[in-house]
């Protein structure tokens, strides 16, 4: 009787061990539970910024335009969706809308965007946005889902502002390449480049989005509908902060660390 009570006894305390440090290590996984959205006008470089956070903290890179542009591809153009009791056209929202420098209708996009979180919640993914929310409706709809699955401590919002002349300036010199869609920023020294230095596809300019008139018409976009995505998070106790996107990419990035660590 006494070894077995002896094993008993050990047996319970291996099982109390063993719970613990499941515990522990569910805590720990909430606990690095990360969120980062990066807010600034068109041409203030979260796309830069995005590829390198997400390269340092191992997050998941969400772009609502590539969201939008595979749903595009995916879903049937002639097929229209029930949002909200209203109906909506995947091939209306791409001509009328995403190609033209307009924002999407919000409904539309938010319905999109929170499927994608969800799906990338269940994968246990932690997500850097890049310019969205980007609208009232969105912003209202998307924080409480991400609130709930992340935790409101570890959201933080970083906005990177420049001036108007600034994006329009960076907009209009801007090309990506073919392949992986790297922008890859003007300068005296990538001026010449005719292949992205990454992956050697061609480089290519985004004639629609990046001519003057559409840049402009994003421009006004983000004043008119993503400034107020920032009041709204600060009026509901989210983490926001700003940088100078005016600096050089390194300082930016210096900058944000500094917020984030």
């Amino acid at each position: 009787m006494l070894i077995f009570d002896l094993a008993f006894e050990v047996w319970d305390l291996y099982c109390r061990l063993y719970c613990s440090s499941i515990f522990i290590m569910m805590d720990a996984a909430k606990n690095n539970k990360q969120i980062i959205i990066l807010l600034g006008a068109p041409g203030s470089g979260k796309g830069t910024q995005a590829s390198l956070l997400c390269e340092k903290f191992n997050l998941h890179y969400f772009e609502t335009s590539r969201v939008l542009e595979k749903s595009f591809k995916s879903l049937d153009a002639d097929k229209e969706i029930e949002i909200e009791g209203e109906m909506y056209s995947p091939t209306r929202e791409r001509k009328e809308n995403w190609e033209t420098g307009n924002l999407c209708s919000p409904p539309f996009v938010t319905v999109l965007v929170k499927n994608k979180i969800k799906e990338l919640h269940q994968e246990g993914k932690n997500i850097l946005f890049a310019g969205s929310p980007r609208t009232q409706y969105e912003v209202e709809r998307v924080m409480p889902l991400l609130e709930e699955l992340y935790g409101k401590q570890n959201i933080k919002t970083v906005v990177i502002d420049v001036a108007a002349e600034a994006t329009i300036f960076r907009n209009t010199h801007r090309r990506i390449c073919e392949l992986m869609r790297h922008s890859i920023l003007y300068s005296q020294e990538t001026e010449a480049l005719e292949h992205c230095p990454i992956d050697g596809s061609k480089l290519l300019k985004r004639a629609k989005l990046d001519d003057p008139e559409s840049i402009k018409i994003r421009i006004q976009e983000y004043e008119n509908r993503t400034l107020p995505v920032i009041d709204y998070l600060e009026e509901h106790g989210f983490s926001v902060k700003r940088v100078n996107g005016e600096q050089s990419v390194a300082e930016v990035y210096r900058d944000i660390l500094k917020i984030l660590e």
